[in-house]
């Protein structure tokens, strides 16, 4: 009985121990701002659609602790973004890996509901894209704005049946090395043969295609032209 008594205080008092490191935990401000915005083409007032697999982030610092960690935010495919689990406080915010021209780092103050937009230079522009169904073939034509004075490193025409299509997501994909400084009156075409990637797709379903260019520059990801959607 004496021991069965032992045992009884003993699971109390770890009882009540556990019930004290809960109520600690419990204590912890929760989240209490958010931050939102997208990443615009600073020339065209566009919005840059990225990759969400392996694309461009946003990075941060929260101040105000003597050993910070860096923390990200992925950007969605259409170039916004939002966070929902922010402190209230003052960040430091730079854009990383992207496929922009990169950008100094820079304060801000975090409270409530928190607007921030980016005017960013992309690397690629690609204007005047024709994206059409001819016989078993899908075919692209565009043309190539550079911004910057490096070579372009290829071109790529993607399809899958995500509208996120692009390079981290695709079943076919129609390459082209440049490898070179482009001129913009230069229409490049790119095509699909259907029958020939028939196994992966599918007469009848609906599948997304989408260009995309990359410039030869550290870190930098494919620029895009928006998706378009085919029924084959």
């Amino acid at each position: 009985m004496k021991k069965f008594k032992l045992y009884l205080s003993i699971f109390s008092s770890l009882l009540f121990l556990n019930s004290c490191e809960l109520n600690e935990l419990d204590n912890y401000p929760a989240p209490n701002a958010t931050i939102s915005g997208g990443i615009y083409d600073k020339e065209t007032g566009e919005l840059i659609e990225q990759d969400i697999i392996r694309g461009s982030q946003i990075e941060y610092v929260e101040q105000g602790f003597s050993n910070p960690e860096n923390q990200y935010m992925v950007i969605k495919n259409d170039g916004t973004y939002q966070n929902k689990l922010m402190f209230a406080n003052t960040y430091t915010v730079q854009l990383v890996r992207g496929n922009f021209v990169n950008m100094e780092k820079q304060e801000v103050v975090v409270s409530g509901d928190t607007k921030l937009d980016f005017q960013v230079q992309p690397y690629i522009r690609i204007k005047n894209v024709s994206i059409v169904k001819e016989g078993n073939k899908i075919k692209a034509s565009f043309n190539i704005q550079q911004t910057i004075g490096n070579n372009v490193s290829r071109i790529v025409f993607f399809a899958h049946k995500e509208p996120n299509v692009g390079d981290p997501l695709h079943v076919v994909a129609s390459r082209q090395d440049i490898n070179a400084v482009t001129n913009e009156a230069t229409l490049y075409t790119l095509e699909i043969d259907v029958q020939a990637n028939q196994n992966n797709l599918k007469p009848g379903s609906d599948y997304y295609f989408r260009v995309g260019a990359l410039m030869n520059a550290p870190e930098a990801k494919f620029n895009y032209a928006p998706a378009v959607r085919i029924t084959l």
